[in-house]
């Protein structure tokens, strides 16, 4: 399950209990005769309906969703009306469920920000109005609910966000995978169409990776690989990304880089990578294949191809060497 998919169910779910929670209220009060209490829950009720219909409309855009901060601001803004305006001192106990919905609806500083723009005023109201012994009990237990939902749902976030870092990075480099390569790059080529500015790759191949391995085992190639990471991520721009294939390849991803640019880059990748006195192997080279997005790349795998064609020809031409591979002109 996505996590737009589970934030719709999640938000759906969260409004439907809160809108029959609500709902139950208002009859239990129409019954005994309270109609402020009554016309009060109703109208919440309905605000919580409405969020689980918002829910269901944008339930594509469930990360970026305005209207719950909204509608969720007019449920806190109407419990302290009823707080400052009704004398029924049982209202306070509706805080509680509404600070969980806070929570559990809006982005976690929000959802902070907006019970404690909730629970403060309602601090200093139930200290004029009641005794300090009760309204340190009931404001304690809000402030208790408060802290542990936020707790966990801070819990929560931190393990969806380390499993979601696993899922893209490789555990020997440290550096994107390739199942994130294709979703970055698309999103590339996107913005390179809607702005005009070039795009360019590279795919690189280190030399003889399989006859190191024989020759120094496994270890020692993943060894290399891991070092030629760090030398990489040192060489690339701020702004360029960098992607791991397999054990002996990588992709540069490189916005913003015209041709001429991104063989200089080339250049100076295959130079210091020369250069370089490796552990163990000593000397290492590779071969770079690169090319820039032409009128007809509109996905990732015309690019991805390209850029492996051009790698594939480099080797042919011999070790430690480069070779761009142009696309089609873009007409401006």
């Amino acid at each position: 399950m996505t996590e737009t998919r589970l934030r719709t169910w999640t938000h759906a779910f969260g409004y439907s209990i809160a809108c029959l929670f609500i709902f139950t209220l208002a009859m239990q009060n129409l019954r005994y005769g309270f109609y402020e209490l009554f016309y009060l829950a109703t109208g919440m009720a309905a605000l919580t309906l409405a969020g689980a219909i918002y829910t269901v409309i944008c339930r594509r855009h469930q990360l970026s969703a305005p209207g719950h901060l909204i509608i969720l601001s007019g449920l806190n803004s109407g419990m302290l009306a009823a707080l400052l305006t009704m004398d029924a001192p049982g209202i306070t106990h509706w805080a509680m469920p509404l600070v969980a919905l806070n929570l559990l609806v809006l982005p976690l500083r929000q959802g902070l920000a907006l019970s404690l723009l909730l629970l403060i005023p309602m601090s200093v109201i139930l200290f004029l109005q009641q005794a300090p012994a009760e309204a340190i009990t009931v404001i304690g237990g809000l402030f208790i609910l408060l802290s542990v939902a936020a707790l966990y749902i801070w819990h929560y976030d931190h393990m969806a966000q380390s499993a979601e870092d696993l899922a893209i990075t490789d555990p020997v480099t440290g550096a994107h995978n390739s199942r994130f390569l294709d979703e970055t790059l698309q999103k590339e080529i996107s913005r390179a169409i809607a702005t005009g500015h070039p795009l360019s790759v590279i795919d690189l191949s280190i030399d003889y990776a399989d006859e190191v391995a024989d020759l120094h085992g496994k270890d020692q190639v993943q060894g290399l690989f891991r070092h030629m990471t760090g030398h990489l991520f040192g060489v690339i721009r701020a702004g360029d990304t960098l992607y791991t294939l397999n054990d002996s390849e990588f992709f540069l991803i490189l916005p913003f880089t015209p041709e001429e640019g991104v063989r200089v880059i080339a250049e100076r990748i295959r130079r210091t990578i020369a250069e370089q006195k490796w552990p163990v192997v000593g000397k290492a080279t590779v071969s770079l294949g690169c090319t820039t997005r032409g009128s007809g790349d509109t996905r990732t795998d015309t690019l991805r191809k390209r850029a492996h064609q051009a790698m594939e020809e480099a080797r042919r031409r011999g070790p430690d060497s480069a070779w761009f591979s142009p696309g089609e002109t873009i007409e401006t």
